[in-house]
């Protein structure tokens, strides 16, 4: 069995969180895994929208290749943040992983009806979290395919 070559350019994953200590742990657990991942980070909806269509400071963002979406959010909740993601011709390909603490089955469901592509519920547990961001990663970055920009 053959391993996937590594991508050519680097994995390029927006980070939409409003936790300073999980962006920590996040950019940890990608620096441990020894990818080629861009992290860029956002701290709320509103935010993300605006690098997703490059307005505002985020005219010359470029597109993500993944997004990691925490559904509690100060402003615009990472569900309304999926909703206008899914919805828009030019987004919706984008894999969106929710990445959040919520387990409830209210918000797995609504997060797969509006077409999240994952839900991961993050464990509390530094290590663990950390694993799950590196897993996160190294599927994204090494097995999936991707669709092109």
């Amino acid at each position: 069995m053959s391993t996937s070559p590594a991508p050519q350019q680097p994995l390029r994953v927006l980070l939409v969180e409003d936790d300073p200590g999980d962006v920590v742990i996040a950019r940890e657990a990608l620096d441990a895994a020894k990818l080629h991942t861009r992290l860029t980070v956002v701290s709320d909806g509103s935010e993300a929208m605006a690098y997703l269509r490059r307005t505002g400071e985020h005219a010359e963002a470029a597109r993500p290749d993944l997004i990691l979406l925490d559904l509690n959010l100060p402003g615009m909740s990472g569900h309304e943040v999926l909703a206008e993601v899914k919805s828009d011709p030019e987004l919706r390909r984008i894999p969106v992983v929710v990445l959040t603490t919520s387990a409830a089955a209210e918000d797995i469901t609504k997060s797969y009806d509006l077409h999240a592509n994952v839900y991961v519920s993050k464990p509390v547990d530094f290590n663990a979290f950390a694993r799950v961001v590196k897993k996160i990663d190294e599927f994204f970055g090494k097995v999936a395919q991707l669709p092109p920009d």
